[in-house]
């Protein structure tokens, strides 16, 4: 994501439950009334995952909730969202999946600065409990040391 994006939705437990081995960007084929409630910030994304399905990738579970200005052309809050890719990126994505333990996570939803919808994706795996306390406790100790230089000036 570059510094003229604006975020939407982020998912930030993703960092937190999951080891990010890689990301990517896509695009996201949305509704007009989607759009607006994503220009206000409402969506959630927490609980969404990418799911591969007749050879194509979709944003599953993604809560983007109803535009009430949107009166009968509304849309469904957490309907399946296509993801837009290369094929290439798609074929190495739709391999990972393969993988044992290999999830798509979306990280965050933007607007880039032609104004188009993104959604950064990360390859993750699930962490242990012990590998999310050992982040917890190394995260603890630099904000520790960074009090610590600054206390000593």
């Amino acid at each position: 994501m570059r510094s003229g994006d604006r975020y939407a939705a982020q998912n930030r437990r993703a960092r937190h439950e999951y080891l990010i081995e890689d990301t990517l960007e896509a695009g996201l084929v949305l509704q007009g009334s989607e759009v607006k409630v994503l220009r206000t910030g409402q969506a959630s994304i927490a609980e969404a995952y990418a799911e591969p399905e007749g050879g194509e990738l979709y944003l599953v579970n993604a809560n983007i909730p109803e535009y009430k200005a949107a009166n009968r052309f509304g849309h469904q809050p957490r309907r399946p969202r296509k993801l837009l890719l290369h094929r290439k990126e798609m074929n190495k994505l739709l391999g990972a999946i393969r993988r044992e333990g290999v999830t798509i996570v979306p990280l965050s939803i933007y607007f880039n600065e032609r104004g188009r919808a993104k959604v950064e994706l990360g390859l993750a795996t699930g962490k242990k409990k012990a590998d999310r306390r050992q982040a917890e406790k190394d995260r603890d100790w630099q904000r520790d040391k960074a009090r610590i230089m600054r206390a000593r000036g």
